[in-house]
C-alpha cells in the first residue's frame, strides 16, 4: 500500500523551511525542480516557506540527460543564473542535478548571500525518514566530533568486507565539511547525515570497491565495481556489466580528470537507507562514499579539480582508522567517545 504521509510531509517541509533555513519574512527561496522531481516535495516546501512569510519561486526544468556540467546543453544559462544571482536561498530538487553546473558555479561565486540546499532527487518518503524524523540536534552534535576526530588525524585507513583497501593522508588545507541539517548561513549546504573531506590527492593508494550506488551512471549496484587506485588515480576497473558501464561512462568524457578521487565521506543519517538514490544512499549509516571527478576550487585550492562532470560511489559497512584508532567497524560505531550518542540515535 502507497504510503501519502500527507502529516509527515508538510511537518518535515516546515523542518526545512524553518529551522534549517531559518528563512525570514520577505526573503526569496528559489526551489528548482526537474521533470523527473516529486512534485509534492516541490510544493509542500514552497507552501511552508510561504506560510513563513518568504517568497518562494519554483523553477521547473526539462530534465537534462546528464548531471553537473553535462547538464549545461539542456538548461536556460542566462535565464537560471540571473534568477538564482538573486535569490537569497535555493534548494535543489533536480533528479539531474544542477550542482556543479555553470550556473550553480555562477551563483555560488556572484551571489555572496546565496543559502543553498542540495537535496537532489528527494521524494516524500525520503524526506519523511531523514529529515522529518530526524533529531537534528543530537545528529548535529554527533557529526561535529565525527568531524572534530577526523581532522586531527593525519593518516586514514578504509575498509570493507567487500574489497575496499584504500589508505591516504589528510590535507589540513583542504576542505572538511560537516553536513549537519544547518543551511542558515551563505554558501553550499548539504542533506544531514554526511561529513566530506579532501584527502592529500597523491596520497591515495589501493583499491576501491564500490557496493551500494554509483550515481550516475549506474544507479543501484547488482554486483561490485572494483577499482585500483593509484596516487589518487583510478587506473584500473573491473567487475561485471556495471564496471564496464562505468568505465565507459568515464571515457565518453575524454577527460583524464574523470578518473580522479575528488572527495571522501563518511554516511551518518539514521534514517536514510539504500535506495538507489545517491543523495540518501551516501548517508547510509556507516557507508564511505567517495567522488570522482569535478572538485571545486573553494574546496581544494587553487585550482580543485577540473573535470567534465562527477560522479559519486558507496561502499558500504566501512571500517575505518584514523592514525591507529578504529572508529568504525563493519559500519557500527566502535568509538567510546561517539557509542553512546550513536544509540540515542538508534544506531
Amino acid at each position: 500500500m502507497a504510503q501519502f504521509y500527507e502529516y509527515e510531509l508538510t511537518k518535515s517541509a516546515l523542518v526545512l523551511a524553518r529551522d534549517m533555513f531559518q528563512l525570514k519574512p520577505g526573503e526569496t527561496i528559489i526551489v528548482t525542480a526537474d521533470t523527473e522531481s516529486d512534485g509534492r516535495v516541490v510544493n509542500a516546501t514552497a507552501a511552508a516557506a510561504f506560510a513563513m512569510g518568504a517568497k518562494p519561486m519554483v523553477i521547473w526544468l526539462a530534465s537534462p540527460q546528464g548531471v553537473g556540467k553535462a547538464a549545461d546543453p539542456a538548461l536556460p544559462l542566462g535565464s537560471l543564473s540571473a534568477a538564482l544571482c538573486k535569490a537569497d536561498a535555493w534548494v535543489e530538487f533536480n533528479n539531474q542535478w544542477l550542482l556543479y553546473s555553470t550556473p550553480f558555479e555562477i551563483a555560488m561565486e556572484e551571489n555572496k548571500k546565496l543559502r543553498y540546499l542540495c537535496l537532489v532527487g528527494m521524494n516524500v518518503d525520503m524526506m519523511v525518514r531523514t529529515i522529518g524524523r530526524v533529531d537534528r540536534a543530537l545528529l548535529s552534535e554527533f557529526l561535529h566530533k565525527v568531524t572534530e576526530l577526523t581532522v586531527k588525524a593525519k593518516h586514514v585507513k578504509i575498509t570493507t568486507p567487500a574489497g575496499t583497501n584504500l589508505e591516504f593522508d589528510n590535507e589540513p588545507n583542504y576542505t572538511f565539511s560537516c553536513d549537519d541539517g544547518d543551511a542558515s548561513k551563505p554558501g553550499m549546504h548539504m542533506l544531514a547525515g554526511q561529513i566530506c573531506w579532501i584527502p592529500r590527492f597523491e596520497t591515495i593508494n589501493g583499491v576501491l570497491v564500490f557496493d551500494g550506488t554509483i550515481s550516475p551512471p549506474c544507479g543501484h549496484l547488482k554486483e561490485p565495481v572494483i577499482l585500483k587506485v593509484e596516487k589518487g588515480k583510478v587506473v584500473k576497473i573491473e567487475g561485471g556489466e556495471q564496471a564496464l558501464e562505468l568505465r565507459k561512462w568515464l571515457e565518453s568524457f575524454d577527460d583524464p580528470n574523470m578518473f580522479r578521487l575528488a572527495h571522501v565521506c563518511y554516511g551518518f543519517n539514521p534514517g536514510a537507507k539504500l535506495t538507489g538514490n545517491v543523495l540518501e544512499d551516501e548517508r547510509v549509516w556507516g557507508c564511505t562514499e567517495w567522488g570522482l571527478g569535478y572538485l571545486s576550487p573553494i574546496d581544494a585550492p587553487p585550482e580543485g579539480i577540473k573535470a567534465k562532470s562527477h560522479c559519486d560511489g558507496i561502499c558500504l559497512n566501512s571500517t575505518v582508522w584514523l592514525d591507529d584508532v578504529k572508529i568504525l567497524d563493519v559500519g557500527q560505531i566502535v568509538h567510546p567517545e561517539l557509542i553512546e550518542l550513536a544509540k540515542k540515535l538508534g544506531k
